[in-house]
């Protein structure tokens, strides 16, 4: 058995639904989607209509964000006074282009401003005081712009205001109990705004600036625009959606020379880029900066004019990119090691000595998704400060669960699903007690992970090039409005293969009645096993089209599977697979002496089967002589996984029982001869009478329980005048017909029929 890491929730048919079916029939979009479009809350035409054709009709005015009036004046007087503006930025890609954005709005109204993008490592995350000190007494600043960031800087923000130097902060980040006493907070969820939308990302909050600035939507900011709001996350619907659907189409002509040449590097077709191309190509280089070093060649990147500064810019983002994806992999590889040891905690508080900072979100990233637990992974500088990022599941408002225990951080900041904090190291093993007592004290289930909805999967032959294409028309997907994930139920995986250098992902194929589709499993690679199972398993997953070599053929690319009831994993054939069996609680059973290593206390010879105990994982290691005790050790085990080897030294099966004849002639030879020397002269007569020793051993075992000869130390002596009785009475000979039928019923059955018997 596997269980998911999530809970599916399929949707339902909803007989009102199909009220939407005819104007979806008139987008040519299949009839199923109108109640996964009810259940998002599109439930009349015009929602449907405004779904389909985001615009900027969906802009909402920014000056009904609070504090927008208040701080557009005060940058429109900096500018008309030459005053000496600070944008002062964040490290991640939401942060590079907010600056970006804010840059280059200023820019238009001839203002000329300095960026500053704070080091993750210097400064932290947010207003620094001693960033805005120098800025302000050695560089003479006179107005700082916060944009992606500021809320969290109270006591910087404070100083700069005592200091004469105007503050005006634009961030969407979660609002603390005491704002800073800036000259203008201007936040989409201001609890004194009146903003219809609160869920845009830094650069959207930028952008409303930039429109409130320049009095029309500058809608050649919106390719920044699209890569922000998709890179931090943010929901995907109403305003979002629009800005990042405009986005997507100003991007595909953008102008901008560097993001022309990072398209290049990353292997993305400009003109068919999409939130994906963004999401897995775009945002991870612009975040690499950051989180290796400094972030600023990234705003040089998006505003240079120059091609050839374009270009080694690009190069230098995808060689951080791939340091950042190689430091990920080892301490991703640790972290999933620790918490292999951490089976009884609703959320996972990891840290080790000198693990890179810049990476950890990632590395949260990864453990949420191979658990369905939340994670917080930090680092331990020499100081013996653990620093580090959390990430979250719907389930569990991470921030909230972080202010209960706000007394153990030095600092701390985020929102429901992400944060970033920092301890004493010492103080770790108390956070994971508070934590997992503040999930349990506030019933918070996170045994099954996050909740997903899916929609039952078309038959295969349905699912043609055509239908994908089709789904596109409900994107941009993201948070919010994801992609259609499909249930396919009660498949066989073929073809099961490991892809990658590191072979960290998988290729396969699902079958069902004759029906095939390819499926990459990305980031499944150490769960090979799992899906080498002869159980049908199902599993979810978003359809896609795989173009390769001007081809173009549907594939699945899987989100998360199940395998229900007794798992039976088909090694069959194959015993040098025998010590590799993963599980690190295995029960080996075995009926003959022979097979058992000389080292390993968890094999167990059949003659001790009354003595087992429960256990999850059995090694089924040889075949016994009957396939009842196979059923017995399951019985007694309630095994749910079972690797089934069966080896054979003698293979019983392919060797069968020797024939009439045979028999026939070895009889001959004992009323012929008075006595042989067996011991000696064995291989002498299996030769005279045609048959292999192991043959001949064999058929001497059952004249002798038949008494058709004596044995006396190692001499076979002829019986005068036996007995006669059919060779089906020696004990022998019943055993091997027995173990003849073990042998085909257990090792060459065929998989789906070893299954069904096992698991009945």
């Amino acid at each position: 058995m596997k269980p998911s890491v999530n809970q599916w929730k399929v949707v339902p048919e909803i007989d009102a639904a199909k009220s939407l079916i005819p104007v979806l029939e008139q987008r040519k979009i299949p009839a199923q989607f109108a109640s996964w479009l009810w259940e998002k809350g599109i439930r009349t035409e015009e929602e449907l209509t405004e779904f389909f054709n985001p615009d900027v009709t969906a802009f909402h005015d920014p000056f009904l964000m609070h504090d927008m009036a208040k701080g557009i004046t005060r940058i429109q007087e900096g500018i008309a006074n030459g005053e000496k503006i600070l944008i002062y930025g964040d490290y991640d890609a939401d942060g590079i282009t907010s600056t970006t954005v804010m840059k280059e709005a200023i820019e238009m109204l001839g203002g000329e401003p300095i960026i500053y993008i704070p080091d993750r490592f210097m400064d932290g995350y947010g207003p620094n005081e001693q960033v805005y000190r120098y800025f302000i007494e050695e560089q003479g600043v006179q107005l700082i712009i916060t944009v992606d960031n500021g809320v969290a800087g109270y006591k910087p923000v404070k100083y700069a205001m005592e200091a004469g130097v105007d503050v005006v902060i634009t961030d969407h980040h979660e609002l603390p109990a005491q704002l800073p006493e800036a000259l203008a907070v201007i936040h989409p969820r201001h609890p004194l705004g009146n903003y219809p939308f609160g869920d845009l990302a830094g650069v959207g909050v930028a952008f409303k600036v930039a429109t409130a600035l320049l009095g029309s939507n500058p809608l050649e900011l919106l390719d920044l625009v699209a890569i922000g709001t998709i890179a931090d996350l943010v929901s995907l619907t109403g305003e979002n959606r629009a800005l990042v659907t405009l986005g997507l189409q100003v991007f595909r002509e953008t102008d901008r020379i560097g993001l022309v040449k990072l398209c290049e590097v990353a292997e993305i077709d400009l003109y068919k880029v999409d939130e994906t191309n963004i999401g897995f190509g775009i945002a991870p280089r612009l975040n690499a900066l950051g989180r290796l070093e400094d972030a600023t060649p990234g705003v040089h990147l998006l505003t240079t004019f120059d091609e050839e500064q374009a270009e080694e810019l690009a190069h230098f983002v995808q060689q951080q990119n791939e340091k950042r994806q190689n430091i990920v992999k080892q301490i991703g590889q640790e972290a999933l090691a620790m918490v292999e040891q951490m089976p009884n905690h609703s959320l996972y508080v990891l840290a080790k000595k000198d693990w890179h900072e810049g990476v950890l979100g990632i590395v949260a990233s990864r453990i949420v998704e191979a658990t369905g637990k939340p994670a917080l992974v930090l680092g331990i500088n020499d100081k013996g400060i653990a620093k580090g990022s959390g990430r979250s599941v719907g389930q569990l408002n991470l921030y909230e669960a972080l202010c209960e225990e706000k007394d153990l951080f030095l600092a701390f900041g985020g929102h429901h699903m992400a944060a970033g904090f920092s301890l004493e190291a010492t103080l770790l093993p108390e956070l994971q007690e508070r934590l997992d007592a503040y999930i349990e004290r506030e019933e918070i289930d996170l045994t099954k992970g996050k909740e997903v909805t899916v929609l039952s999967a078309p038959d295969l032959s349905d699912i043609q090039l055509e239908f994908i294409e089709s789904l596109a028309k409900l994107g941009p997907f993201g948070t919010d409005n994801e992609a259609p994930c499909f249930l396919f139920e009660n498949y066989q995986m073929q073809q099961v293969k490991q892809i990658g250098a590191d072979k960290t992902h998988l290729k396969l194929v699902a079958e069902k009645n004759q029906q095939t589709i390819d499926v990459l499993a990305f980031n499944k690679g150490q769960e090979i096993e799992e899906f080498m199972t002869v159980n049908p398993l199902a599993f979810i997953g978003e359809l896609q089209i795989n173009e390769w070599n001007d081809r173009k053929k549907p594939q699945v690319l899987l989100k998360d599977y199940e395998v229900k009831g007794l798992q039976v994993f088909d090694y069959r054939g194959k015993k040098q697979s025998l010590t590799q069996v993963r599980e690190q609680d295995a029960l080996y059973v075995y009926w003959d002496e022979k097979v058992k290593p000389n080292t390993g206390d968890t094999w167990q010879y059949r003659a001790d089967l009354a003595g087992l105990t429960p256990r999850e994982t059995v090694v089924l290691v040889d075949c016994p002589v009957n396939s009842q005790e196979v059923r017995q050790v399951i019985d007694i085990t309630k095994a749910s996984r079972l690797y089934c080897f069966f080896l054979s030294e003698e293979e019983y099966y392919l060797n069968g029982l020797p024939n009439r004849q045979k028999f026939a002639r070895l009889y001959q030879l004992t009323r012929q001869v008075e006595e042989v020397d067996i011991r000696y002269k064995l291989p002498q007569v299996a030769s005279a009478l045609k048959l292999s020793q192991k043959e001949l051993i064999f058929m001497i075992q059952v004249f002798f329980e038949l008494g058709f000869v004596r044995i006396d130390n190692g001499v076979m002596k002829k019986v005068v005048d036996p007995l006669p009785h059919p060779l089906e009475e020696s004990p022998s000979y019943k055993e091997r017909q027995q173990r003849i039928q073990t042998e085909k019923q257990l090792l060459y059955s065929q998989p789906q029929e070893l299954y069904t018997w096992l698991a009945q």
